[in-house]
């Protein structure tokens, strides 16, 4: 089983949110992709997404303040 540090990814972000939001929407995106190229792997889409963020290679869009 995967493991993941949430407390490592949540590191300077406002809102647990607007990650968990950002995982879902990235994992979909991927998931689409690899339907359309007709990829088949063992690897999990919502995994792939929180490495993604965890290495920085997307950003999370946060709401400011005022807009929460």
């Amino acid at each position: 089983m995967h493991r993941v540090n949430v407390d490592e990814l949540f590191e300077g972000k406002q809102s647990k949110y607007a990650l968990v939001v950002g995982v879902s929407k990235r994992a979909r995106q991927i998931t689409q992709t690899f339907e359309d190229d007709g990829v088949v792997t063992e690897d999990k889409p919502v995994l792939l997404a929180i490495n993604e963020i965890k290495n920085h290679e997307i950003n999370i869009l946060e709401p400011d303040e005022d807009e929460l």
